[in-house]
C-alpha cells in the first residue's frame, strides 16, 4: 500500500469525440511527477484512469486509501475532478486523504479549487513542490508558507506562495515512468485504429512565443530544452522495453533551436538509432537545411502551425509568422517527402466570411496531408480570454463547465459557424479528391455537403444581419 497515489481524471469512454478518434497518449505529467517522487524515495503509485472508469477509480481509493492524493486537473477533467473530491470529502473512510492538484488549470482557478475541497494546489511546475509538500507533511512540520508554488486555505482565508523557480537543467529530471501504467494498452488501441502504435516523448518545456489563444498556465514564456544525447538516451531506453512503431515530440515548437535539431541528428546518427517521429513546428523555425535535418533523423510528419489562411486573424492572435511562409515550408517538406499537418482555427474575433475564404484558398494552396480544425474559444488566463471577457454571452457555471463551453460575440451566430466548419472541411476535401477522381461518388456527395454547409451560412448570416 502506497501512501501516495497519482491519478488524471481522464476516461476514454466518456468522450465521444475521442472514441471516433482512439488517438490516447499516456499521462506524462504525472508519470514525471512519479519518477521524481520514487528518485527521492517516496514510494507512490499510479492509477491511470484513461482506459478504467469512475467506479473502478472510487473501489481503488477505498481499498487503498492513501494519504495522499494527486490529481491532475485540466479543462478537460474539470468537473469530474471536483466531482470526486467532493465524494472523497462525503465519504468517512476516505476523508482524511490529503487531496493536492496540479496541472494547467490551477493556475487560474486556485482559490475556487480550494474552496472545493482540495487541500493544495500546486502552481506551476510540480516535481519539487510535490516532493518538498509531502516530505513536510510528513515531518510534521506543517508551514505551507515556506514551500514555493504552493496554494492553500488558511484560517478561512486564501494564501498563495512566491513563484516557484522553474528547474533550470530539466536533464536532472528522471524519465516519465512509464511502467506505473499498462502503456502497452495504449499502443494495441493505436495498433488496432491506425495500423502502427505510437508513443509519446518530451524534449523541452515552455514555449517562447506569444499566441494569445495558448495556455502558457504551467512553464510560462520560457524554453527549457534536455539535451540531444538525454532525448536519444530515453529513445534508446523505450524501445529496449516496449514495441512501437511511431514516437511522437509533443514538444510545441520542436525546431525552434537549430542547433539542438543539429546535435540531436548527430547523435541519431552516431549511435544508429532508427526511429519514425513525428513533431509540429512553425513555419518561421524551418528552411531547406532544417527539412533535410528533420528527414535524416527520422520525421516522417511535420505539423506546421498555422491556424487561420487569412494573414489579419494570424495577426490579431499574435503569431508572427505570414501565411505565404507556412504554405512554402508545408510545399517544401511534402517535396522532400515528409508528410505534413496543419491546424486551422475558425470564429476567431474579427473574423469575416472573408477570412473563411481565405483560410480555404490558403488550404487548397499548401496542400497538406492532414488538418484539423476547431472553433475558437477563450483559456482563462489568456489574452484571447482577456480580450473576450467583455464580450461573454452567458455566464457559466464554473463546477460543471469548462473553459471550451465558453462562447462569446462572434461576428456571426454559432449555428453559422457549425456550417463554416462542414464547409472548410468538405471543400478542401472535394479539391483534393477532384484532381484524383472528378467523377467519383465521394467526390459527388462532398460536393453536396459543400453546397449545403454554404446556404446554411449564408442562412444564418442573412438571420444575423436582418436582426441587426
Amino acid at each position: 500500500m502506497s501512501k501516495v497515489v497519482l491519478t488524471h481524471g481522464y476516461f476514454i469512454d466518456e468522450d465521444a469525440k475521442e472514441q471516433k478518434i482512439m488517438r490516447p497518449y499516456a499521462p506524462l505529467g504525472i508519470l514525471s511527477i512519479s519518477a521524481f517522487l520514487t528518485e527521492n524515495n517516496i514510494t507512490n503509485e499510479v492509477f491511470d484512469t484513461t482506459f478504467s472508469s469512475r467506479a473502478k477509480l472510487s473501489q481503488y481509493l477505498l481499498r487503498q486509501r492513501p494519504q495522499y492524493l494527486g490529481i491532475y486537473i485540466n479543462l478537460m477533467t474539470k468537473p469530474y475532478v471536483i466531482q470526486l473530491i467532493q465524494e472523497i470529502k462525503a465519504n468517512a473512510a476516505l476523508q482524511n486523504i490529503t487531496i493536492i492538484l496540479g496541472g494547467p488549470d490551477t493556475r487560474y482557478n486556485a482559490e475556487s479549487l480550494l474552496k472545493a475541497n482540495a487541500d493544495f494546489i500546486v502552481i506551476g511546475e510540480g516535481e519539487q513542490t510535490m516532493l518538498e509538500l509531502i516530505e513536510t507533511l510528513e515531518a510534521g512540520n506543517y508551514v505551507p508558507e515556506q514551500i514555493q508554488g504552493l496554494a492553500f486555505m488558511k484560517e478561512g482565508k486564501y494564501h498563495q506562495t512566491a513563484e516557484r523557480t522553474k528547474v533550470k537543467s530539466i536533464d536532472i529530471l528522471p524519465y516519465p515512468d512509464r511502467s506505473k501504467i499498462d502503456l502497452n494498452q495504449y499502443l494495441s488501441v493505436w495498433k488496432k485504429h491506425h495500423g502502427q502504435s505510437s508513443i509519446t516523448l518530451s524534449t523541452m518545456r515552455g514555449c517562447p512565443y506569444t499566441c494569445k489563444w495558448c495556455s502558457r498556465a504551467v512553464y510560462g514564456l520560457s524554453y527549457r530544452r534536455r539535451s540531444p544525447e538525454k532525448v536519444v538516451d530515453e529513445i534508446v531506453h523505450l524501445q529496449t522495453h516496449y514495441q512501437f512503431d511511431l514516437i511522437w515530440f509533443v514538444d510545441d515548437v520542436f525546431t525552434v533551436s537549430h542547433k539542438w535539431l543539429t546535435k540531436f541528428n548527430e547523435a541519431i546518427q552516431a549511435r544508429k538509432v532508427k526511429v519514425r517521429y513525428e513533431c509540429i513546428t512553425r513555419a518561421d523555425r524551418m528552411n531547406d537545411e532544417v527539412v533535410q535535418l528533420l528527414k535524416e533523423s527520422g520525421c516522417f510528419r511535420v505539423w506546421v502551425g498555422a491556424e487561420s489562411g487569412s494573414q489579419k486573424i494570424i495577426d490579431l492572435m499574435d503569431r508572427r509568422v505570414e501565411i505565404t511562409k507556412v504554405q512554402e515550408m508545408i510545399q517544401l517538406a511534402r517535396k522532400n517527402g515528409i508528410e505534413t499537418g496543419t491546424f486551422i482555427m475558425l470564429g476567431y474575433p474579427q473574423e469575416t466570411e472573408e477570412d473563411i475564404e481565405a483560410t480555404i484558398q490558403h488550404l487548397r494552396k499548401a496542400n497538406p496531408d492532414h488538418f484539423t480544425i476547431t472553433l475558437a474559444y477563450p483559456i482563462k488566463g489568456t489574452e484571447l480570454y482577456e480580450e473576450t471577457n467583455d464580450i461573454q454571452i452567458r455566464p457559466l457555471e464554473w463546477e460543471t463547465t469548462t473553459d471550451r463551453d465558453i462562447d462569446f460575440n462572434r461576428t456571426y451566430s454559432r449555428k453559422y459557424y457549425k456550417h463554416a466548419l462542414s464547409r472548410v472541411v468538405n471543400e478542401v476535401n472535394f479539391y483534393k479528391f477532384y484532381t484524383q477522381q472528378p467523377l467519383s461518388i465521394k467526390t459527388f456527395k462532398l460536393k453536396v455537403r459543400v453546397v449545403i454547409a454554404k446556404m446554411g451560412m449564408w442562412w444564418e448570416r442573412r438571420k444575423t444581419t436582418s436582426l441587426s
